[in-house]
């Protein structure tokens, strides 16, 4: 039987944050951001949420070729980022989940023909099980000699659903098969589902990676946190200016600090670090945006709601600025 990956979470968030973003916009201290882009399947009409068109690719490429933006290298990115040095407002990364077979036979060639680097996050036992919808190792040692190939799990679970033991023998047998098949120690590692929480997170620095990639809306600035970077989803029905919009929004969360034991988010309190701003936007999933007033660079908001049982978002935004915070609840965590 045909092993299929569950599919992405839906667009609606996003469209929701966009939509907001554009009747929001306060005057604020510009600074250079680059954006890091997601990807999933290419040309596979079969799954409209996590596919990308050729006719998009193209059309997104050459938005990028011809407003001067420079597709480089998540490495380069990355030691910027870790060096506190300038960042480039025109910089992209180009990333892949899950290795699909769509991407080598309708994708590579795009990105070989703009000669755009990318990186692939692979989902390592859908190919050492030759799931059919995912590329062989053969296949990916041709598509390393275009872009880097970096770790995605090795089966590819809901991780704060997963003990300790779980997770650690998971990233361990899949990383000792990168090495085995592809001769590749890998050096990033992005989430499946883009689910994590600070246990997850923990535990995943333990295996050396030099950094961590999510999948929150926004931008990565000068202050990111090189284990918590933002990707951008291009899939589906895609916004890509507006995203390009996105700036960084540096935000130190008080409360919470993550899901709340009893599922009852009761307070937003963050500090950010914007002069002069009297107010900002948040966003809860299943409640919607609400303004909030920020005295002496503060927000200091009672909620008192309900959560999701499962993946929830804050989202503080400032004009074009965002920051995300995922709430996901952990199943071994309060153990």
């Amino acid at each position: 039987m045909q092993h299929q990956k569950h599919q992405q979470p839906n667009n609606i968030f996003y469209k929701k944050v966009k939509v907001i973003l554009l009747f929001c916009l306060i005057p604020i201290f510009l600074y250079a951001d680059a954006h890091i882009f997601v990807f999933h399947r290419f040309g596979d009409t079969r799954y409209e949420s996590t596919n990308t068109s050729i006719k998009e690719l193209i059309k997104e490429f050459n938005y990028f070729k011809n407003h001067g933006y420079k597709v480089i290298k998540l490495q380069k990115l990355i030691n910027v980022v870790k060096n506190r040095k300038k960042i480039d407002n025109k910089w992209i990364v180009l990333t892949i989940d899950d290795n699909f077979q769509s991407f080598y036979q309708n994708g590579l060639k795009i990105f070989k023909e703009y000669n755009y680097p990318f990186t692939m996050f692979v989902y390592v036992q859908a190919t050492e099980d030759r799931y059919p919808d995912y590329t062989t190792w053969n296949e990916l040692k041709k598509i390393s000699k275009y872009g880097s190939i970096e770790f995605h799990s090795f089966s590819h679970p809901h991780m704060t659903f997963k003990s300790d033991k779980f997770l650690r023998n998971d990233f361990a047998r899949g990383l000792k098969l990168m090495k085995k098949r592809l001769g590749i120690v890998p050096k990033y590692f992005a989430y499946p589902y883009g689910e994590y929480d600070k246990r997850v997170r923990n535990i995943a620095k333990e295996f050396g990676f030099k950094a961590i990639l999510n999948q929150n809306i926004g931008a990565v600035g000068k202050y990111s946190n090189i284990f918590d970077l933002n990707r951008n989803a291009l899939v589906g029905k895609t916004h890509l200016k507006e995203d390009l919009e996105y700036k960084e929004l540096r935000v130190k969360w008080i409360k919470p600090k993550g899901y709340p034991k009893n599922g009852i988010l009761t307070k937003i309190m963050a500090k950010l670090y914007l002069p002069d701003i009297k107010n900002a936007n948040y966003y809860l999933t299943d409640y919607g945006w609400h303004r909030a007033k920020v005295v002496d660079s503060f927000i200091n908001e009672d909620v008192n709601k309900k959560l999701h049982p499962g993946r929830n978002r804050i989202v503080i935004s400032v004009g074009h600025k965002i920051k995300a915070k995922l709430l996901i609840k952990d199943k071994y965590e309060f153990k």
